[in-house]
């Protein structure tokens, strides 16, 4: 099992958020008309008041499996699920709502979301395909053991990420409303799925 104290507790002062505290920073930045994280623009500010929407929305209708349910419940030790984020991005605002309403089932669960470009040191130990992708998921227990990690989106969302890097025949503003529609018709099931897999492997392993 790999030990993250080092990393975690490494004397650098974090900000972190509760789920709640991050939706009021969605909505701070939005109303401010800017987004997270140093790079600015119209682009991202409009990305990240899309997000603040879509995260509302599903903050009202993600409703979890009873499989996942029967999973979440048979938690039984502490953990920490450390999330990277930023606001601008449209992964984090279909996935975190997930882990939010996870969260809410059982009170050994303490979600804390932290800022991608404000946590380089965290983020680099977590790259996909070499890549700073989120949402990215860190599970630990009390002493920091690394219980699992997810991310940064659903198998299905991530091969069509790889199909448009491959070919880019279209421009990423239409290739990222593919991928929203993708996630509006899948309603929060492959990820779902994949989490349930996860938990029942660790539950098996404990």
């Amino acid at each position: 099992m790999k030990n993250l104290s080092d990393l975690f507790q490494s004397g650098i002062e974090r900000t972190i958020y509760s789920y709640s505290d991050y939706m009021l920073l969605m909505e701070l930045v939005v109303m401010e008309q800017r987004t997270t994280g140093p790079k600015q623009s119209d682009e991202l500010n409009h990305y990240t008041k899309l997000n603040l929407h879509r995260m509302q929305r599903l903050n009202k209708t993600v409703v979890l499996s009873e499989s996942l349910k029967i999973a979440i419940s048979q938690i039984q030790f502490p953990q920490i699920w450390y999330v990277l984020t930023e606001a601008w991005c449209g992964d984090a605002a279909q996935n975190i709502p997930v882990l939010a309403a996870i969260a809410k089932l059982n009170p050994l669960i303490d979600i804390q979301l932290i800022l991608r470009d404000e946590n380089p040191d965290i983020m680099d130990e977590y790259l996909t395909n070499g890549g700073r992708s989120i949402p990215k998921l860190i599970a630990v227990d009390g002493e920091f053991n690394e219980i699992f990690n997810w991310g940064p989106r659903p198998a299905g969302a991530q091969q069509m990420l790889m199909e448009y890097k491959e070919s880019a025949i279209k421009p990423y503003k239409e290739f990222s409303e593919d991928i929203q529609k993708w996630y509006t018709a899948d309603k929060t099931q492959s990820m779902q799925k994949e989490l349930l897999v996860i938990l029942e492997g660790v539950s098996v392993e404990k």
